[in-house]
C-alpha cells in the first residue's frame, strides 16, 4: 500500500464460497422486521414465553455467588451426564454409559452440527424429512454431503412414511435425520412408525440422527417414543436433545447428544477444538432441572395444549385448513386457498395488521402453501393475533 492510499478489498473474492451461497435463515426476515415496527404481535419464534423456572434460575445464581465459574471437562460435567442418563432411562427406556456416550454442547444446534460433520464425507448422502427446521440442509452442504430432500404431506400427517423412504435411497445415502416431533408441522412419529422406518434403516445399513428437542412436549395420551428405543437401532442414532424447550432454558444455551461411544469420542475431539466446553452455570442450573423439574413440564405441557386447540380451532373456523399437531409448539395452516404464495401472505399480513407469522418455504420448497405459526405466547397474546389474522382474510 502506497502511503496515504488505501488499498480496496473485494470482501467476496476473499470469503467462503460455501458459506456465501448459502441462504440466510427464513425464520429471521419476519422477525427482524416485527422489531422495527410498533404494535407488531409476534407469533413467529420458538421461543417459550415461560421463564426459566425460578429453582432452576436459582442454581444458576448460586452457582455464581459460590463462584463455580471455571471450564468444566469438554464432554460436561460428570454429575450433569448422569441425569441425562438417568433422564432417558426414565422417560424413553434408553440407557447410555455416562463416561462415554454422551457430550454436552452449546444448544442441540452444536450436537447437530458436531453429529453430521463427524459422520459425513464429501458426496455422501443425507436424507432430510421436509417442511423441517432450517439448519439440516445448511449444516449438510457445510460437511460436503448432499441433502436429498423427503416431503411429507398433510396427509400423511406430515409423518415419514417408509414408502417415501424408500424412494429416496442410493448407493451413496450415508445418514437419516429424524426431526420429530417436528418443527415447523407438529408432527409425531408413533412407535409402529418408527418400526418402519427402522426396517429400512437396517436393510440398507444406515445412521440416524433423531432430533428429539421436543420429546417433552407431545399431546394426547401417547407420549414420545425416542428412535433409540426401537430394537436395534440404539447402535445406529444419535439421539440429540436439549433443555431450551421443555425447561424454557432457550438462552442458557444448552444440549447434548447420545450415541455409540465411537461417534461420541468423535464428535467431542471437534467440540474440543470449535467450543470446548458448555457454560459452567448452565450445567449446573440443568443439573437441578432434571431433577426437580418433572412439574414443570407437566404445567408448561398443559398450557401449551390449551394454546394449541385453540388456535387449531380458530384457523379452521377461518377457513384456513390446519392440522391439528400432536407435538412441539406449532400449527402449520394451509393458506393456498388465499391465492397468495407463502411469502406474499406473510409480507401482507405484517404490514396490515402487523402480525408476524413465518412463511413455509422456509422449511422447504414443499413447505410452500403453509404459514407456521408459533403458539409458545399467552393466551391474551394469541387470541389478538387471531383477531388481526381473522381481520386479514376478510379484507382480502
Amino acid at each position: 500500500m502506497i502511503e496515504g492510499v488505501f488499498c480496496v478489498i473485494d470482501y467476496q473474492s476473499v470469503l467462503n464460497d460455501e458459506i456465501k451461497q448459502l441462504k440466510p435463515s427464513g425464520i429471521r426476515r419476519f422477525f427482524d422486521i416485527a422489531n422495527e415496527m410498533d404494535n407488531v404481535i409476534s407469533l413467529s419464534i420458538g421461543e417459550p414465553d415461560f421463564s426459566t423456572p425460578w429453582h432452576v434460575r436459582q442454581e444458576g445464581i448460586k452457582t455464581l455467588e459460590d463462584g463455580k465459574t471455571w471450564y468444566s471437562p469438554n464432554r460436561g460435567f460428570m454429575e450433569l451426564r448422569e441425569e441425562i442418563c438417568r433422564w432417558l432411562k426414565h422417560r424413553y427406556h434408553i440407557e447410555y454409559e455416562a463416561k462415554n456416550d454422551v457430550v454436552v454442547t452449546v444448544g442441540g444446534s452444536e450436537a447437530i452440527d458436531l453429529c453430521i460433520r463427524c459422520l459425513i464425507n464429501p458426496g455422501e448422502e443425507v436424507l432430510i424429512p421436509e417442511p423441517s427446521f432450517v439448519c439440516y440442509r445448511p449444516l449438510t452442504e457445510m460437511a460436503g454431503g448432499v441433502p436429498v430432500t423427503i416431503e411429507t404431506k398433510q396427509e400423511d400427517k406430515f409423518r415419514l412414511t417408509a414408502k417415501a423412504l424408500r424412494e429416496k435411497i442410493t448407493p451413496k445415502t450415508k445418514l437419516l435425520i429424524l426431526p420429530f416431533p417436528n418443527n415447523p408441522t407438529g408432527a409425531v412419529m408413533r412407535r409402529r412408525d418408527l418400526e418402519e422406518i427402522a426396517e429400512i434403516v437396517r436393510e440398507n445399513d444406515l445412521l440416524v440422527l433423531s432430533d428429539e428437542i421436543y420429546s417433552e412436549l407431545t399431546y394426547g395420551d401417547t407420549r414420545h417414543v425416542s428412535f433409540a428405543a426401537i430394537e436395534g437401532m440404539k447402535e445406529r442414532t444419535v439421539v440429540v436433545n436439549g433443555f431450551s424447550k421443555a425447561f424454557a432454558m432457550t438462552g442458557w444455551r444448552l444440549g447434548y447428544a447420545v450415541g455409540p461411544k465411537e461417534i461420541i469420542a468423535q464428535m467431542t475431539k471437534l467440540h474440543q477444538y470449535g467450543i470446548m466446553s458448555a457454560p459452567t452455570m448452565a450445567q449446573y442450573a440443568a443439573i437441578e432441572a432434571m431433577k426437580n423439574g418433572d412439574s414443570d413440564i407437566d404445567e408448561m405441557r398443559e398450557q401449551y395444549d390449551m394454546r394449541r386447540r385453540l388456535i387449531v380451532d380458530g384457523f379452521n373456523a377461518m377457513g384456513l385448513t390446519c392440522f391439528e399437531p400432536e407435538g412441539a409448539f406449532y400449527v402449520f395452516p394451509c393458506i393456498k386457498s388465499t391465492g397468495m404464495t407463502s411469502q406474499d401472505f406473510c409480507e401482507k399480513l405484517i404490514y396490515a395488521e402487523h402480525v408476524a407469522v413465518v412463511p413455509g418455504d422456509a422449511f422447504g420448497d414443499c413447505g410452500e402453501g403453509y404459514v407456521r405459526v408459533s403458539y409458545s405466547y399467552s393466551i391474551k397474546h394469541i387470541t389478538e393475533a387471531m383477531s388481526r389474522i381473522g381481520h386479514f382474510l376478510k379484507n382480502l
